[in-house]
């Protein structure tokens, strides 16, 4: 099951959750019937006279008032799981509420930011709130697993204990086709998971874009030489890591010319047309054109660890010659100067 934003008319925070096809019925119940409601009561066993009965302990039925559904009430969908996105966290599930458990305050008080963003973006409004505590309006859930729309409230808190800092999220009303009722242990626990995914997933989103904006830094910032590989030929240095490198290619490589026709990251292969730009392009970046003829070239790079080899055969498959690769280090390097004058 996964998660998506609706955009509605109102001020009702809906969320829509997606699901496999069949009908909603389907997807909560065991197939075939439910022949074993008709089952008759169990009798006392009558022994014949005189016989001495023998009892084993192995099978005997737990003795007590026990709750819970039976038959078509029996929701058979997996426990939906917390996704684990926040780095160091652990989820902890008690009566059906979530706790994420964190060693550092700094990291609690991040994810605790996070899920105010997110109340925002999902239009979440705040009943209640303070420093430590937020008591939410409804959420209406749309599920295609569901017969009718799913209302719950939420309490977000933020709890201390052995030198942790946590997240808690309880659900604490919950209402069925707009009627409010008494929620069970199931919806509990799965809304509750529900309401935490949206929190650990916008946590996963923050980092993705930090760690996108820390690339583009160091793509800004890449030292380019002539050097060596490790057989001792002539390459290219550049002084940032192969997969760093990898993603701006694709625009690097054809404000120089290259056309890109054929790419290949796990064999660092990169296949491109070069037709020669224009005077105002050399003129612009400072340096003198290169010295390379029209046709097809392929770049070869290399994973140096921190650095990235790179080389450029001809359409024979032949390394072109050293002074070819000299004369493109400053153009590369304007390359990349030219884009960190442009996204400062």
């Amino acid at each position: 099951m996964k998660l998506s934003r609706q955009l509605v008319v109102g001020s009702l925070a809906v969320l829509v959750l997606s699901a496999c096809s069949s009908t909603p019925t389907q997807r909560r119940q065991a197939k075939n019937d439910f022949a074993y409601l008709d089952t008759k009561d169990f009798k006392q066993w009558v022994l014949p006279q005189d016989a001495t009965p023998q009892f084993y302990p192995d099978y005997d039925i737990p003795q007590g008032d026990f709750k819970g559904g039976i038959g078509p009430v029996v929701d058979i969908r997996p426990p939906q799981q917390v996704l684990e996105l926040i780095p160091g966290a652990r989820a902890e599930r008690q009566n059906g509420e979530v706790t994420l458990w964190m060693i550092r305050k700094d990291e609690a008080d991040k994810v605790w930011q996070v899920a105010k963003t997110m109340m925002q973006e999902h239009n979440i409004k705040a009943l209640q709130e303070n420093a430590n505590h937020i008591e939410t309006d409804w959420v209406t859930w749309v599920s295609e697993d569901e017969d009718t729309e799913m209302g719950s409230r939420y309490e977000l808190s933020r709890v201390e204990a052995n030198n942790r800092y946590g997240f808690k999220i309880s659900l604490i009303d919950w209402r069925e086709g707009g009627k409010q009722k008494p929620v069970t242990a199931t919806n509990k626990e799965r809304y509750n998971a529900f309401m935490t995914n949206l929190v650990t997933s916008r946590y996963d989103q923050d980092v993705r874009a930090e760690a996108a904006r820390k690339a583009q830094e160091l793509v800004k910032q890449i030292p380019v030489t002539m050097g060596s590989d490790r057989s001792g030929f002539p390459v290219i240095i550049a002084r940032t890591p192969y997969d760093v490198l990898w993603q701006r290619l694709p625009d690097l490589l054809p404000k120089m010319g290259f056309k890109i026709e054929e790419r290949n990251q796990s064999q660092g292969t990169m296949k491109a047309k070069y037709a020669s730009p224009d005077d105002e392009f050399w003129n612009d970046i400072g340096v003198k054109p290169m010295n390379l003829g029209s046709g097809t070239y392929t770049f070869l790079f290399g994973d140096l660890g921190n650095r990235t080899s790179i080389n450029v055969t001809n359409s024979a498959g032949k390394p072109v010659e050293e002074e070819l690769l000299k004369e493109m280090v400053p153009v590369l390097a304007a390359i990349v100067d030219e884009k960190k004058t442009a996204q400062q």
